[in-house]
């Protein structure tokens, strides 16, 4: 059982609307000469078309009218080439300032209605002097007398802003302004508050220090450490995103570059390289986004399949449900919250990372071959830059375009922050359910709650040529359908071509039956005219040759959510925790559930170097314990009620549906080689109501004692089965100077993994006798390999003698004791 959620598909209306619009603007461009544009337009009407049929269309000849424009965009690609040939030469220097002095204008107007004086008048200031910069070096009297008047009107609002800074002190109402903004540059979220959003310094500071804007100011000081560290990633900062950050400064009199220069390029990259270039050296005329689509996306030689098929199925998404998930992700904006170019060339990218979103700001530099082509992914329609640049901003946090990849997980969580899921395809395997695991992705990909890449693992080179499949490799999953019987996957090739060569490909005449190609609109013939990289595989196909399914998951799903972000240090608890678990992280969580409610933990693990994805040797896992929130020492006594397999992702997911009423669970984080110090972030997802804490022990540090021990010879004596030789096991007290009867005492035994050891310990004397916690003799219970532990809550100050052991007389060899308290303790060896 999975949360619970509403039926939302798609509207076939929509999208029928989105393949006239698409069209219009293909016939434009067709008829004007722009045949690149008209090319684009022409497949993404068609591509509109096409899903508005496999959502329920009842158009006429749609699927028909669709094959028309795909037909009409490849009889354009000659006269494409040809036009490409004939390229108009790059924008002059003076349109270019004229574009960047507008955008500087259009900034100021936004920050002035927002009452963000300051900002405004040096906005304002700085797009008078580029507009006088244009009258001066242009002989164009109309062009002249536009940017003196533009001039005069910013200088005298500027004016009029800086009287009322001095006479109000940045308060109250401005006169209205007297000039017409260019177009909109505002970046308030909906719902904020323009007082929300004051640059000052005061609410810079306090927003850096509080890191995140997620409600009250909860964070502990912990948890700032943790984040500000992990905010250093492969060397370059990257700090939490706040609302603030939506006010950055886009407007600049000169292009933007990036502080921290151009990204490394992959060894590739270089061989090619002709050298670094801003977009009107290569565009027409740029935009940000002309229709956000999956199918003009294009891989090129970065080693990033998983990234490209990331960004394919969140712009499928958007397109599919009309809702924002990787625009949203881009500045500037406007104010309706769409991404806008920047003739200026700054960008931010919010991504989250490392357990929170955080800002990544980029210049518009982009690598271009010696053979004037990109040599990053970019848009089939070469004016279109958000492709290129959400993968500059990624490709800047993992490091630069030398990329070692990573998988669809990492990838989509970073892009949109939805829950990652990891399903390992194993055909006739208990862990793969195949046909209970089908039903699942159809019914909730289709209500849109989830994201779905899908992997191929290692195939052997002629049958991959065989088979039309890339190994190590990962496809955007675009549809999923069960016709007549068959199970069947839309997928796309992240390289925008190369198809599978199987069942149900494009030359696949005897599965492709008239009633298939009914059901499924889909055209076979049409499909061989070209390769886009997108093609249906039938499902047992596709559990022969893929290896792993990643989902990601709506957050919105569940009503309740709240995470914390900590340090696991790497001298807290041993390499291995296969026999001790009492150093791992534990936390307690308390579910409220008034009915059935379904509960996913994430734990995310903090990547700081890009090589942790190259050769990541740290695997992690979470247990769960049903044990009324109590704290754990021993990962399998008792058992665990859910039991992680550890693995090298920096995510992972466990899933739970938890009857009505309080339940109690006990969190533990494990690693299996535990090398080094981990920050991570343990976030709980749920549908009823919960609390999460972690487990602190009451003990102090200061009351903490360890002695070592040997056991050697006669001190060998084994357990209390061998009466003879039992006594003259080594002997300690404890005093506890606790005059109460509130005292807690914990008593750890450390020996070697390969002996089972125990240890009794007897009350001697209590200054308290009836204390809640009294026993004259007790001990900590069956012999465990290496290391035993007992928690005495609750006794009376007094001596109380220890008496560790192993199991088996003559088993020699070093051991620890160590005892924490909450009062005072001594410690001393008397046999």
């Amino acid at each position: 059982m999975d949360p619970s959620y509403d039926d939302y598909a798609p509207d076939p209306t929509a999208l029928e609307n989105d393949g006239k619009t698409f069209a219009v603007q293909a016939v434009n461009n067709d008829t004007n000469e722009n045949y690149g544009m008209a090319i684009f337009f022409y497949n993404e009407a068609a591509q509109a078309l096409l899903s508005a049929a496999l959502a329920g269309s009842q158009v006429p000849n749609i699927v028909e009218r669709a094959n028309d424009y795909i037909l009409r965009a490849e009889q354009l690609k000659s006269a494409a080439v040809q036009a490409k040939q004939n390229q108009q030469q790059p924008k002059s220097e003076e349109k270019l300032n004229l574009e960047r002095a507008t955008f500087l204008l259009n900034q100021a107007f936004d920050e002035d209605e927002s009452e963000n004086l300051k900002e405004a008048v040096e906005l304002y200031s700085e797009a008078v002097e580029l507009f006088l910069k244009i009258r001066s070096n242009t002989s164009d009297k109309s062009l002249q007398a536009k940017v003196e008047k533009m001039a005069k009107n910013a200088l005298d609002r500027a004016e009029v802003v800086k009287k009322a800074i001095t006479k109000k002190g940045n308060v109250g109402k401005l006169p209205e302004k007297k000039v017409a903004p260019l177009g909109h540059g505002a970046f308030l979220d909906e719902g904020e508050t323009t007082a929300q959003n004051q640059r000052t310094n005061a609410t810079n500071k306090t927003a850096r220090t509080g890191l995140i804007n997620l409600g009250p100011s909860d964070y502990s000081k912990e948890e700032i450490a943790v984040l500000r560290k992990t905010s250093f990633i492969n060397g370059r900062e990257y700090v939490p995103f706040m609302s603030v950050d939506m006010k950055e400064r886009f407007a600049f009199p000169v292009p933007y570059s990036d502080k921290c220069g151009k990204l490394a390029l992959s060894p590739k990259q270089r061989e090619r390289f002709g050298g670094w270039v801003r977009p009107e050296e290569f565009c027409d005329n740029p935009q940000l986004i002309y229709a956000i689509s999956c199918f003009s996306i294009k891989q090129t030689i970065v080693s990033d399949c998983s990234f490209v098929a990331s960004l394919a199925i969140s712009a499928q998404y958007e397109r599919r449900f009309k809702k924002k998930l990787i625009t949203r992700i881009i500045y500037p904006q406007n104010r309706n919250g769409d991404p806008v170019f920047n003739p200026c060339g700054k960008y931010m990218i919010k991504l989250h990372l490392n357990g929170v979103y955080r800002k990544v700001v980029v210049d518009d530099f982009l690598p271009m071959g010696k053979d004037r082509e990109l040599l990053c992914s970019f848009s089939n329609n070469k004016n279109e830059l958000w492709v290129s640049l959400l993968e500059k901003a990624y490709m800047k946090v993992m490091g630069g375009y030398d990329f070692p990849g990573s998988n669809s997980n990492i990838d989509l969580n970073a892009l949109t922050g939805w829950i990652p899921e990891r399903v390992a395809i194993r055909n006739n395997s208990d862990e793969f359910n195949k046909d209970k695991e089908f039903k699942r992705i159809y019914e909730r990909f289709h209500q849109g709650h989830c994201l779905i890449t899908i992997a191929t693992g290692e195939i052997p080179e002629t049958e991959a040529d065989r088979a039309g499949l890339v190994p190590t490799h990962a496809y955007a999953m675009l549809d999923i359908r069960e016709v007549k019987g068959k199970k069947l996957f839309m997928l796309k090739n992240p390289w925008n071509h190369l198809r599978w060569k199987g069942n149900f490909s494009e030359n696949d005449a005897p599965n492709w039956t008239p009633e298939m190609q009914k059901a499924l609109n889909y055209d076979p013939k049409s499909a061989q005219q070209f390769d886009n990289g997108v093609f249906w595989i039938d499902y047992d196909s596709l559990c022969r040759f893929y290896d792993v399914i990643y989902i990601n998951w709506n957050p919105e799903l569940f009503k309740y959510t709240h995470g914390i972000h900590s340090v696991w240090p790497a001298k807290d608890g041993p390499k291995r925790d296969a026999y001790n678990i009492s150093d791992n992280p534990q936390y307690r969580l308390e579910l409220r559930a008034p009915q059935a409610s379904a509960v996913w933990i994430l734990l995310t693990r903090h990547i700081t170097d890009k090589d942790d994805f190259a050769d990541n040797r740290e695997f992690i896992t979470l247990l769960v314990y049903k044990n009324n929130g109590q704290k754990v020492y021993y990962p399998y006594s008792p058992a665990p009620y859910k039991d992680g397999v550890r693995i090298n992702s920096p995510h992972y997911l466990c899933k739970m549906v938890e009857p009505k009423g309080i339940s109690k669970y006990t969190l533990v984080i494990s690693q299996y080689e535990k090398n080094n110090t981990i920050s991570y972030t343990l976030r709980v997802y749920s549908s009823c109501e919960f609390s999460l804490s972690r487990i602190t022990d009451p003990y102090k540090k200061e009351h903490e004692k360890r002695v070592s021990g040997n056991w050697s010879g006669p001190s060998a004596g084994g357990c209390g089965n061998y009466r003879e030789s039992h006594s003259k096991n080594p002997i300690y007290q404890l005093r506890v100077d606790g005059n109460g009867t509130d005292n807690f005492v914990l008593i750890e035994l450390l020996g070697p993994k390969q002996y089972s050891v125990g240890f009794e310990i007897t009350t001697v004397n209590e200054t308290n006798p009836g204390a809640p916690g009294a026993f004259k003799k007790t001990s900590s219970g069956d012999y465990r390999n290496g290391y035993c532990v007992l928690e005495l809550s609750r006794i009376s100050g007094g001596l109380y003698n220890i008496m560790p052991s192993t199991f088996l007389p003559g088993q020699e060899g070093p051991f620890f004791l160590d005892v924490s308290s909450n009062c005072p303790i001594s410690l001393s060896h008397l046999q």
